[in-house]
């Protein structure tokens, strides 16, 4: 890539395209430099540090989820709504496995007051409000969401899920059967 297609956007493509091929702990600012055909410090007028650039790959991947996920749960509810926004994840882990670990990553606080990160609230919620669920429980709603759904795929991701029958696919609709049916059974009132 020549020197002047160099921007901070250009620098975290390549970073989060790295990660998808060689694996998120592969990104450095001198193994970008090279792809770029750089020297390493070239890249410093484009992005801080390394910390930083992991940080933007975090908040690409979360962007580009968002979009991924809008589009499949819009006009959808319930298990319909439910089941999109699970393939959407599963399917963007898999195609994107450099950046889906990003997004595993803690993130940090700009990242959480990030404009990709309130998407993804948003449409959590969004979707999650298909069910009856008081308002008050969305945030316990979406925790048991976001652990069933990153646990299975990082089980299914490191091959623990591989070693037996019936397929992992029909293990993965059971598991988006159940959530379904705990969201619509969620208790109303209860202790805090």
């Amino acid at each position: 890539m020549a020197r002047a297609n160099l921007t901070p956007a250009a620098v975290v493509v390549a970073a989060a395209d790295l990660a998808d091929r060689d694996g998120f702990d592969a990104i450095s600012l001198s193994a970008l430099a090279r792809g770029f055909g750089v020297q390493t410090a070239s890249l410093y007028s484009h992005v801080r540090d390394r910390s930083a650039l992991l940080e933007g790959v975090h908040q690409l991947a979360l962007g580009e989820l968002a979009d991924r996920i809008a589009m499949a749960i819009g006009g959808r509810s319930g298990h319909d709504a439910l089941t999109a926004f699970a393939d959407a994840n599963r399917d963007y882990a898999q195609q994107h496995p450099g950046r889906w670990t990003a997004l595993q990553r803690p993130a940090t606080e700009a990242t959480v007051r990030s404009g990709p990160a309130g998407r993804m609230a948003g449409l959590t919620l969004a979707m999650l409000r298909g069910y009856p669920l008081p308002e008050a429980e969305l945030v316990h709603a979406t925790r048991l969401l976001a652990a069933t759904v990153n646990g299975f795929l990082a089980l299914q991701a490191n091959g623990s899920l591989a070693h037996r029958e019936p397929a992992v696919d029909l293990s993965w609709r059971r598991a988006l059967d159940a959530l379904d049916a705990v969201f619509r059974s969620w208790p109303t009132e209860g202790k805090p």
